[in-house]
């Protein structure tokens, strides 16, 4: 008994090689420590809107937590899986490690893993760029460049102006992965300069964020701007919104996403609230495209299938309309209402992924 996710997997598994003796216990430990990371994150995160959780003091780096530490881990974990090189799962580990050791107090240790996790996931991303030279694996590089850097300017204490980095790191990777989806449509001409002109955008608009002025986030937030219209119009998400099945909706996720992403453009570019650019793009961008692409990419990471069901739309819409009432004008209160609801839909995400993971496990037993 198959479903629409597994043959997507299988597609995916393709391109990704068998992990040379990584087997899928040690990946699925790695992705154990990035659960653990999530959980920390989400602690801090609701600690810091008021909620009386008992946290670790480094726990308050809630962003950091989320976007190097989580997020680092899970792609580059993925990437490992897709290199096949047992050397390149050092940067997950890293990135995990070096996220969780300074909950325990071990700061200095946590900082070394932190700056050499990127650069490990940099070297997993131009091995697989030689192999295949392609404009979405060297943005993968580039990419990882983004996170080194922004992982840098945080241990260095120019905190403020590491998001931005690590944003760059995501949104770069994300896109990457897209514009390796668009490669299946026909695109005119224009779509390659301007995306490599957002990308340029974008960079430019962290660098400028590392000093002062209003030049950085305005140049920032109309890149985000920019790539939210791009995708829009050439991602293939628009013409599989039609189909049926796990392929409507990784395509609503998607879609879902890419509005988020113009919202934190507009609020970046506009000086809105860090609350409204940060959690727009982290939670309403970033994590729409997690729960359009994890039902993809964890079947592979863990050799396991994975049966679709129309209940992965619940965690996508509670993840919407959590953010709306956090976001919402009428009462400062609904701030924290609304963030403890961002929880519980991450939540609801991971318990409807589990459940599918075991009843595709039965299916398996089935066939």
């Amino acid at each position: 008994m198959g479903s629409a996710v597994d043959a997507r997997a299988h597609e995916r598994a393709g391109a990704l090689r068998d992990g040379l003796g990584v087997s899928p216990k040690a990946r699925l430990a790695l992705l154990l420590l990035a659960a653990a990371c999530l959980a920390s994150g989400v602690a801090g995160g609701l600690a810091r809107l008021g909620f009386a959780i008992p946290v670790p003091a480094a726990a308050a780096f809630h962003g950091a937590i989320m976007t190097s530490g989580f997020l680092g881990t899970v792609i580059s974990l993925e990437r490992a899986v897709a290199l096949g090189g047992r050397w390149a799962y050092a940067a997950p580990l890293l990135a995990g490690l070096g996220t969780l050791l300074p909950l325990a107090g071990f700061h200095a240790v946590g900082a070394a893993m932190w700056l050499l996790a990127p650069l490990a996931l940099f070297a997993s991303s131009v091995a697989i760029a030689r192999r295949q030279p392609e404009a979405h694996t060297i943005l993968l590089a580039v990419a990882a460049i983004a996170w080194a850097v922004g992982n840098a300017v945080y241990v260095t204490s120019f905190t403020a102006a590491a998001p931005a980095w690590w944003f760059a790191f995501l949104v770069l990777t994300i896109a990457a992965e897209r514009l390796e989806m668009t490669r299946l449509t026909r695109r005119p001409a224009v779509a390659a300069p301007l995306f490599l002109g957002i990308v340029v955008l974008l960079f430019a608009g962290a660098g400028a964020s590392l000093a002062e002025g209003r030049v950085g986030p305005i140049a920032y937030g109309a890149a985000l701007l920019a790539l939210a219209g791009w995708l829009a119009r050439f991602d293939i998400a628009r013409h599989t919104v039609k189909a049926e099945g796990f392929a409507r909706y990784a395509a609503v996720a998607l879609m879902t996403g890419y509005a988020w992403l113009a919202v934190a453009g507009i609020a970046w570019a506009a000086g809105a609230p860090r609350d409204l650019s940060l959690h727009a793009l982290g939670l309403g961008f970033v994590f729409s495209m997690i729960l359009a692409h994890a039902p993809l990419i964890v079947p592979v990471v863990l050799k396991r299938r994975v049966r679709y069901t129309p209940a992965f739309y619940v965690p996508l819409a509670f993840l919407t309309v959590s953010l709306l009432v956090r976001f919402a004008p009428m009462e400062a209160s609904l701030r924290a209402v609304g963030g403890m609801l961002n929880a519980v839909a991450l939540g609801t995400f991971v318990v409807t992924l589990l459940w599918a993971l075991s009843a595709g496990n039965r299916d398996s037993r089935k066939d």
